[in-house]
């Protein structure tokens, strides 16, 4: 008889074992993935999403030797207003730009010994195409930002690749 109680006892507290292991499993699973977001959220807003090996921005950048690397700094700051977002409000980027120059392209010649007479239209064509973003794209990948930059500026001066790199010096958005 007291054999058939004590297991009837131990039965009853793996049962409640069990109910409280699962309790216990949906709560932490809750609070994950709630950690998981936020963690997702920070981040995206500091940028630190790894590209991928293959991006054409890399290959570009590595298929160029240092020593033929000439940059030129647009000395302004911009301060840009980005297009409207999900929440409606404004939203502003305030951004440093460089341009990395291939000294070895058969164009350097033509267009890099008076690249700062074109400035104001190099800003033109920056302006228009973060202007077309709203802050969620434009935080969540500055990368996008950069590259049609880039093929801007390459069409602008009649699809020469001799401007190869965009860089942001320094990027904020409020």
């Amino acid at each position: 008889m007291k054999k058939n109680m004590i297991s009837i006892l131990v039965l009853a507290l793996l049962i409640v074992n069990v109910a409280l292991t699962a309790v216990m499993m949906f709560s932490v699973m809750g609070t994950m993935k709630k950690t998981a977001k936020l963690i997702d959220g920070i981040s995206s807003a500091l940028a630190l999403e790894v590209g991928t090996p293959g991006d054409a921005t890399e290959e570009a950048v590595e298929s160029v030797s240092v020593d033929d690397i000439s940059v030129y700094q647009i000395e302004d700051s911009m301060t840009i207003s980005l297009a409207k977002g999900a929440d409606g409000e404004a939203h502003y980027c305030i951004v440093s730009v460089s341009l990395s120059l291939n000294t070895k392209d058969p164009d350097y010649e033509k267009y890099g010994a008076n690249i700062g007479d074109k400035v104001d239209l190099i800003k033109s064509e920056i302006f228009s195409v973060i202007q077309s973003h709203p802050i969620e794209e434009a935080e969540s990948n500055p990368d996008m930002l950069r590259q049609e930059i880039l093929e801007r500026i390459q069409q602008m001066y009649g699809g020469s690749k001799f401007v190869y790199n965009v860089v942001f010096r320094d990027i904020m958005f409020s």
